[in-house]
């Protein structure tokens, strides 16, 4: 089932959860609503799912609109966050439970809803839990439980709240490759809420990133990651670098270098700052002469195949974060206090931007 929003307002008060957000989710694809908490990704789901209702907007499901429309009439399943599995049901009841309060006239017999959940339990991978009751259970399997029991009643649309926000990160990390593989087999349309940019990235088909109540960028994982349309994007994707300074010509003048900023060759004296991910900055000794910003080594951590480097400016700005190979941290004989210098591999420039 293909999902479309259009202009969709939502305010709390004098709090604007959503502010004008327009979106289109494909059929059959696996989208992550990414973004800092309080910036209206929950607040969308549940306006998708019926669960709130817009002040302004559309919601339509494969080209009609829904938003008028009960959640019940939407066929979409919901799973939250803290499981909401019933306590004193059966994993299996909990799992037959969508089946058991259809109306009469769409109910399956006792027979077929059996066969039904072993079906889902088997395919969560717990059909030996089917007489254990929620309190015996780890988090990983309550939470594919909810999983099983959301899609009993074959939904059109899944969709997640923050599906493993409640679980240790060995776990989440083994439920999200799970979660990406169920997907696959089941080709559900699927929408899931997170802050985790790691499992957003690994996790879904197209990423929206949202702040503030708007969606900043839209895209695959690679292309928001590679190509950010926004120093909010930038930095929340990951570990960033700031340099600061002024861009003429196509070049960043910041600590003290000039650094290219080819993309911004028309711009003269403007205010700007160059974005560079810890892992593109290229590290060495500082010679006489040498091309770069001085740094001095003030700690590395240095553990299984990255060292990650602190270095400090020279003008006491914020320090700057290296990543390097063990290999090559080890043949460069590190040690701290050492003046170093950097400089970007790569870069991205925001001209006229505050920060």
């Amino acid at each position: 089932m293909a999902i479309e929003v259009r202009n969709i307002q939502k305010s709390f008060g004098n709090f604007v959860a959503l502010d004008d957000v327009s979106l289109k989710f494909s059929g059959g694809g696996l989208t992550a609503l990414l973004g800092p908490s309080g910036c209206g990704k929950t607040t969308l789901l549940r306006i998708i799912a019926g669960l709130e209702s817009p002040d302004h907007g559309q919601v339509l499901l494969d080209g009609e609109d829904a938003s008028s429309r009960h959640v019940r009439e939407r066929q979409v399943g919901f799973v939250f966050q803290h499981y909401a599995l019933f306590k004193h049901m059966s994993v299996f009841e909990n799992v037959a439970f969508g089946l058991r309060v259809k109306p009469r006239a769409l109910r399956s017999t006792d027979a077929k809803i059996r066969e039904k959940v072993m079906q889902l339990l088997k395919l969560v991978q717990l059909s030996w839990l089917a007489d254990r009751y929620p309190a015996q259970l780890s988090g990983g399997q309550r939470q594919r439980i909810a999983l099983a029991r959301a899609l009993a009643v074959e939904p059109k649309v899944l969709l997640l709240d923050e599906p493993f926000g409640a679980l240790d990160a060995k776990v989440r990390k083994e439920l999200r490759r799970w979660l990406r593989r169920l997907h696959d087999e089941l080709q559900v349309t699927s929408i899931f809420v997170t802050h985790d940019q790691e499992e957003a990235l690994e996790v879904a088909d197209q990423v929206v990133l949202m702040n503030h109540g708007k969606v900043e960028q839209i895209g695959t994982p690679g292309d928001v990651y590679n190509h950010p349309a926004s120093p909010f994007v930038y930095g929340f994707l990951g570990n960033v670098n700031l340099f600061r300074g002024r861009v003429d010509n196509g070049v960043l003048e910041a600590d003290g270098v000039s650094l290219p900023a080819p993309h911004h060759a028309d711009v003269r004296d403007a205010q700007g700052v160059g974005y560079v991910r810890p892992h593109d900055l290229e590290i060495e000794r500082f010679t006489t002469g040498a091309q770069g910003i001085v740094v001095q080594l003030k700690r590395a951590h240095a553990i299984g195949p990255l060292a990650q480097l602190e270095l400090e400016r020279d003008d006491n700005a914020e320090p700057i974060e290296a990543v390097i190979s063990n290999e090559r941290f080890a043949a460069l004989r590190l040690k701290q206090g050492e003046t170093l210098v950097v400089r970007p591999k790569r870069m991205h420039v925001f001209v006229d931007e505050a920060v």
